[in-house]
């Protein structure tokens, strides 16, 4: 169980990772402010699975260590 939470904290910490370059990237690409929105506006739901994906892998990590 302890395993299973790390590989899930692992994973969502690649996407926040992965979702943070994206953003850069429409940074340094100067864009307008409405396909900036529409870009980051596609991240973000990304950006939220991956930090939710990260939470809960971390949950699980904490009950198989109170379960151990």
């Amino acid at each position: 169980m302890i395993w299973a939470g790390a590989l899930m904290t692992t994973l969502g910490l690649c996407g926040i990772i992965y979702s943070i370059i994206l953003v850069r990237r429409a940074k340094r690409d100067d864009l307008e402010d409405a396909v900036m929105r529409e870009r980051l506006g596609k991240i973000l739901p990304l950006n939220l699975a991956a930090l939710f994906m990260s939470a809960l892998g971390l949950m699980v990590v904490i009950v198989g260590i109170a379960l151990a």
